[in-house]
């Protein structure tokens, strides 16, 4: 029988999706703590935008936002002791690869722990690629945690990497490029004796400079699957908060996006919450802008509001330092965010781009295939309480070559095509779905769904397809757009992936805890718990499995949770042959064409961890646990490749109360040292594949 981690210790249940509440406030501005910014109605949304465009916005009281006292003192409140269950293969104990399963997927499950260690199958190695601080640039210090600046910083590996890429890098010979998101700071986890109510110009322009990008080249053991840095290589960069980036496509240069700073509409400092990303086929990176909303202050305008933008200070008070985060004194600089950034990676002194074309929200992630006729697709999720999904659909075609005109055509292929948004209707009647998440009488929650066009962009200009919004206040104000041509509502919809192998797409949704909870909508087909706390994952198959296709049909192919609860549902799979799982956040393809899952935030007790599950053969739905990750800490970025898995470990130690004089976590460097998030690399010990 299966044995969960009893549930004491975890951090406050009243914390959406397992999560501390120092994530809420450092990640997303307690977002789950906040109304639900979808609110409407699908009618007022033009009366919304013209007051917004129309009025600046006025100046609330702010109250300032204290943090509770730190408790404890060698282990914080909330921190979990490191106990173990049982290890379970196929119902078996852990030991040997049980060679029945599918290939890729052959490896001793991970049992649920709350070890303060990467935990990976026996048989595995791992080690820490690159922490936080690292110098990366050429005349970067050494990192050293009581003397940290914001120029040393800028030269240094960020803060909360998550979203990863490898790129090959044409003539060096066992060297990769790795590709990393730093999607935010904990900075009561980064500077001792840190105020909450009073940060430093020197603690906010660190943080400014540990939030962004990083790309640095890494050079790979081929005796082991180990990775190591290399420092001062010339292709290695850092994007921070105050980088140039480029305004492109549709809005570039609207009145909604002109500030004192820039009265072009075009140049903006900075990228923000950068979590999920892509890839693209002509060799540069996509990054999502999620919670940007959490950095603008005094807002009181409807169309922030939908963004979820609060009235007050905010929890870092970078408002004080710089009056671009204040929004009644910059009321447009909030426009210049929330949308997918590409980067040239190959390109250190290139400019990086903000495409406007893919709508601005709150992007999880930006994943690219190809049309037969060579246009890109990318399905991007909105990650929030009852918000969308969409996919834009690109109007010119890839050219192949690396000529300086041929990059530049290539970047400017996320300029011109159509935006579209997803509306999902299920198969069976709506008496089935009673929100428990028992299965209909025909066994599956599907059905079929149409994309809906939202704006399409040319190079003659932009037109609207929603009724009473222009062009430009389609691709400012998406999730309005959304509201009104009535998208259908989901439980935080995070990383989408499209299956290499099948052209099957993958959406992960990660919980939704307000479902069905007072006026909040009920459960549905495509979301068929209420209050879910453990998430799903939908399986979309496009119509001739063509990505320009405006049809699909779609089906849960997972739902997430302890597989001995009867609301689990594991593709078909005999649910006493998988690892529990709680909380589907970021997914990746392995080259077998299994889908790997990372989760963010598990409600079953155990630390949160990386999965693999097969999506195709006799074996499809059994998901086996791959590793766990530190106390506090989420598992981001998962890239697997023949030989090896890396994933970004994300903000270890962040549990209630911590503090940099009482951590949480000693990970990765022991006691006596900062926690530091870090990419971690992990390899069979034997040199062979994984899980084969």
């Amino acid at each position: 029988m299966r044995k969960l981690l009893p549930l004491i210790g975890m951090p406050s249940q009243s914390h959406p999706g397992g999560r501390s509440a120092m994530t809420c406030r450092f990640r997303c501005g307690d977002a789950c703590f906040h109304e639900v910014p979808n609110t409407s109605d699908n009618e007022y949304v033009g009366e919304i935008i013209a007051g917004a465009i129309g009025r600046r916005a006025m100046v609330r009281a702010a109250a300032v936002v204290t943090v509770a006292a730190a408790a404890g003192t060698a282990g914080v409140a909330g921190a979990l002791p490191a106990a173990a269950a049982p290890v379970r293969e196929s119902g078996k104990p852990s030991g040997k690869p049980v060679a029945k399963a599918a290939r890729g997927l052959r490896y001793s499950s991970v049992a649920p722990n709350t070890a303060d260690a990467v935990t990976v199958p026996d048989g595995y190695a791992q080690n820490v690629v690159i922490r936080w601080g690292e110098p990366i640039l050429r005349g970067a210090p050494a990192f050293d945690p009581e003397k940290q600046t914001a120029a040393a910083q800028a030269g240094q590996f960020g803060y909360n990497n998550d979203f990863l890429a490898l790129l090959p890098i044409p003539g060096e010979c066992d060297r990769q490029l790795l590709v990393a998101n730093h999607e935010y700071t904990d900075e009561v986890l980064m500077f001792r004796g840190y105020d909450p109510a009073n940060p430093t110009r020197q603690q906010v322009e660190v943080a400014w400079a540990a939030h962004g990008l990083g790309v640095v080249v890494v050079q790979e053991d081929r005796r082991t699957g180990r990775l190591t840095a290399v420092p001062r290589h010339h292709l290695n960069r850092r994007v921070t908060a105050t980088t140039e980036f480029r305004l492109t496509g549709p809005a570039a240069g609207s009145d909604l996006l002109k500030t004192s700073a820039d009265p072009t509409g075009t140049k903006v400092l900075g990228t923000l919450n950068n979590c999920s990303g892509g890839t693209t086929p002509w060799g540069t990176t996509l990054h999502g802008e999620e919670n940007f909303n959490q950095y603008f202050a005094n807002s009181g305008r409807a169309t922030d509001k939908r963004y979820g933008i609060g009235t007050g200070a905010t929890e870092r008070k970078w408002e004080r330092f710089d009056k671009r985060f204040d929004v009644a004194q910059e009321p447009n600089e909030v426009h210049r965010f929330g949308y997918v950034v590409e980067l040239d990676p190959y390109d250190p002194t290139s400019t990086p781009r903000k495409h406007t074309a893919l709508g601005r929200f709150k992007h999880e992630a930006a994943t690219v295939r190809l049309t037969e006729d060579g246009r890109p697709v990318v399905y991007t999720g909105d990650d929030e309480r009852f918000d969308y999904f969409y996919k834009f659909v690109g109007g010119k075609r890839m050219k192949k070559g690396s000529s300086r005109a041929v990059r530049e055509h290539n970047l400017s292929l996320l300029d011109e095509g159509t935006l579209y948004v997803a509306r999902l209707t299920g198969d069976s009647p709506a008496i089935e779905i009673d929100g428990t998440g028992k299965l209909p009488a025909d066994g599956e929650f599907d059905g079929s769904g149409e994309w809906i066009p939202l704006a399409t962009a040319t190079a003659e200009g932009a037109v609207s397809h929603v009724e009473g919004m222009s062009a430009e206040e389609v691709f400012v104000f998406t999730r309005l757009a959304g509201d009104k041509v009535g998208a259908t509502k989901m439980d935080r919809p995070e990383d989408i992936q499209p299956s290499p192998v099948t052209g099957k797409v993958y959406v992960a949704l990660t919980n939704n805890t307000n479902r069905g909870v007072g006026a909040n909508a009920k459960a549905d087909e495509a979301n068929p718990r209420n209050a879910n706390k453990h998430g799903h994952i939908l399986e979309l198959t496009e119509r001739r499995n063509r990505p320009e296709s405006t049809a699909f049909a779609w089906s849960l192919f997972l739902v997430a949770g302890d597989p001995d609860d009867p609301a689990t549902y594991f593709a078909g799979f005999p649910k006493d042959d998988v690892s529990p799982i709680s909380c589907p956040d970021n997914v990746a393809f392995d080259p077998h064409g299994n889908l790997w899952i990372s989760t963010d935030g598990s409600q079953l007790g155990s630390h949160d961890g990386l999965f693999g599950v097969a999506t195709r053969g006799s074996r499809r739905g059994e998901l086996k646990q791959f590793l766990t990750v530190p106390t506090g800490a989420e598992t981001c970025g998962p890239i697997v490749q023949d030989r090896r898995v890396l994933v970004a470990v994300q903000h270890p130690g962040e549990i209630d109360g911590a503090t940099v004089e009482k951590p949480a976590s000693t990970w990765p460097d022991g006691a006596g040292k900062i926690v530091r998030p870090a990419v971690v690399a992990v390899w069979r010990k034997d040199g062979e594949d994984i899980g084969v």
